[in-house]
């Protein structure tokens, strides 16, 4: 049995939650905002790529938000 798509939807799904646990600690500060650059940071910029289109689809699904920190881009957590 193949177990790499599931595996890799696995990971992929993993790593959102890492992006967003990173964005906001959603009991202390849940309007955190982090730079792109802090992100890359912490999850590995050598992940760059598939950082970047799995922060696209948190965009369009509205679970995040792009914004300006410091003229730099950033991203907010959407609070519900």
């Amino acid at each position: 049995m193949d177990w790499t798509g599931d595996n890799e939807m696995h990971v992929q799904l993993m790593k959102k939650i890492d992006i967003l646990n990173f964005i906001t600690n959603f009991r202390k500060a849940p309007n955190d905002i982090k730079t792109h650059g802090q992100i890359l940071a912490h999850l590995g910029a050598d992940h760059e790529p598939a950082i970047n289109h799995m922060l696209e689809e948190l965009k369009q699904a509205r679970v995040i938000r792009e914004v300006e920190l410091q003229g730099q881009k950033a991203f907010q957590v959407v609070s519900r």
